[in-house]
């Protein structure tokens, strides 16, 4: 028969206690004890992909990583201003 391996689970005064706590133990080990988790997702947010040239995907990388911002976000302001001065 296998053991169980589940150890008794401290009890926590702060939510930092118990992350300090979980920083340095294995979660498996409590496993048994943590509570059901109960909840609903609801995405609105949606991700459209639109294929571009490598050479302009580079360009656009590099210039992301001068202006010490993410890709997408550059493309994506970059994008709205073209279709704000069609509008």
């Amino acid at each position: 028969m296998a053991e169980n391996k589940s150890k008794d689970m401290p009890h926590f005064t702060s939510l930092n206690e118990l992350v300090e706590f979980f920083d340095t133990h294995d979660l498996g080990e409590y496993w048994d004890q943590m509570p059901e988790a109960h909840f609903e997702v609801d995405i609105k947010r949606k991700t459209h992909l639109f294929a571009i040239d490598d050479d302009l995907a580079t360009r656009l990388s590099e210039i992301a990583r001068l202006r010490q911002t993410p890709s997408q976000m550059l493309v994506n302001s970059w994008l709205r201003e073209k279709v704000m001065e069609q509008a």
